[in-house]
């Protein structure tokens, strides 16, 4: 069997860490040949040094330095957004896992694309920022396009061999978070390390923190918008605490198709990997005995974040992309301590209401309202 040629952008990260296990697990089907990764030097080392990449890619010069001086086995480096661009689509890369965080993924995922190479997306901000230029980029290279977020990969799974047109509604699932039942008038003392303890899932510090506001909900309804092509009426939200059943999906007959399994992200990771087959992901099995499932609706007032995700789907255009952009500044300065928990969706707010929304036609229209989202933000959160 030929070995499947892998580039993966995040290395370092959550997804990244998972996505090598996966594939020390399989060293017949799969070849590392890329990667791309922020300021850990340390732990990139140790990957370059276990999978033998060709290239890889890390922040800037004084990263690519560091590297340079410590790494023991011959691999080429690069560095910033080209870098990353290289290694998205480098030669003999036949699969990009596309985990950089935020929206930094969407350049090099556009290339990986445009160079025809298939992607296991676990960047949501790539279709949240630039949904219609990415779908359409996907349809003229025709390319495999494969979710990796839990969430995605349940609905992808799930209407696997059903028509289109007898979907009545996908539901996307949520834990909830850390203060699914903390009294909404002590959401202004939520402290940093309070946010990050995420009950369910082990994930880096930004999704940490938009899995508490549940703005990450609202960007995988936005991904869910484009990866099925589904109006925002027909993509909902049930919080379930206890994170195993992935995402339903509901037909016209009134059947509801659900995927199940234990909270750990190799699961999805793998399906993607080797789609259309299965392989062993090193996720234990789920016990039946005891379990017991919860669903309930979102609140309104406890999550108004998931609101403004509704709103800017609906606006269409740059919004999605301006609440991405609020949203990765008011994050930031929360986790730095410079806003409080409640200043997030605050910032949020007024930067959607504050911007003129249009229409986008290429990405330097997506790259133009990013930037000014986040000069915007950055001013409102510092007056606040």
């Amino acid at each position: 069997m030929r070995k499947k040629g892998i580039s993966i952008l995040g290395s370092t990260g959550s997804i990244g860490v998972n996505t090598l296990e996966v594939l020390r697990m399989h060293p017949d089907r799969f070849k590392v040949v890329s990667l791309a990764a922020g300021n850990n030097i340390a732990l990139l080392k140790e990957q370059i040094e276990e999978f033998r990449p060709s290239f890889v890619s890390v922040a800037d010069s004084s990263a690519a330095s560091a590297l340079r001086g410590s790494v023991s086995v011959p691999v080429e480096i690069g560095f910033g957004v080209e870098g990353a661009i290289r290694a998205a689509a480098f030669d003999g890369a036949q699969m990009c896992v596309s985990a950089i965080s935020g929206a930094a993924g969407l350049l090099p995922t556009m290339a990986a694309i445009k160079a025809g190479v298939d992607i296991a997306l676990a960047n949501k901000e790539t279709l949240v920022l630039a949904g219609p230029l990415v779908m359409e980029a996907v349809r003229k290279r025709g390319i495999k396009f494969l979710p990796v977020d839990s969430e995605h990969s349940a609905v992808y799974q799930s209407i696997a061999g059903h028509r289109p047109e007898d979907i009545k509604r996908v539901i996307l699932t949520a834990s909830g978070g850390p203060f699914l039942k903390t009294p909404i008038q002590d959401f202004p003392g939520i402290t940093t390390e309070a946010a990050l303890r995420h009950p369910k899932w082990k994930m880096g510090r930004k999704i940490s923190i938009d899995s508490a506001t549940l703005v990450n909900k609202g960007l995988e309804v936005i991904e869910a918008r484009w990866l099925f092509n589904l109006p925002p009426d027909k993509i909902s939200v049930v919080i379930h605490p206890q994170s195993i059943v992935h995402s339903m999906v509901e037909y016209i007959d009134g059947s509801i198709m659900a995927q199940m399994g234990n909270p750990d992200m190799k699961g999805p990771i793998a399906y993607a990997l080797s789609w259309p087959e299965r392989i062993d992901s090193g996720t234990p099995a789920l016990g039946f005995n005891g379990l017991s499932l919860e669903f309930h609706d979102p609140e309104p007032e406890r999550f108004p974040c998931l609101g403004l995700a509704y709103d800017a789907l609906r606006v269409g255009g740059t919004a999605p992309a301006v609440l991405n952009a609020a949203d990765e500044v008011a994050v930031a300065m929360f986790l730095e301590g410079r806003l409080p928990f409640t200043g997030i969706c605050a910032v949020i707010r007024e930067v959607m209401e504050g911007y003129g929304h249009k229409e986008i036609g290429s990405i330097e229209d997506v790259l133009e309202a990013d930037r000014a989202a986040r000069e915007a933000a950055s001013s409102f959160a510092a007056r606040m």
